[in-house]
């Protein structure tokens, strides 16, 4: 299954819209890469799927940061 291990991204279901306006369904799928990165703490290579948004907020928060807050459960309004 396609999601971020950071953002927690999953595809998103929408329409296809022909020219004569006829719909069908189809799947956006995120942005993701296979990326590693390395862990400071950990003095290893860390392998992660992430997407392009996932890969942003590792930069701002740092690697270590961006893993905790990814594990910590999500609020759900």
């Amino acid at each position: 299954m396609k999601i971020c291990e950071i953002t927690g991204k999953v595809a998103q279901v929408g329409n296809n819209v022909s020219h004569s306006n006829k719909k069908t369904k189809r799947r956006f799928n995120p942005n993701l890469k296979t990326k590693r990165f390395w862990s400071e703490e950990e003095g290893r290579w860390i392998t992660l799927k992430v997407s392009a948004a996932g890969m942003k907020t590792i930069n701002k928060k740092g690697l270590s940061v961006a893993l905790r807050e990814a594990a910590a459960p999500r609020k759900v309004y």
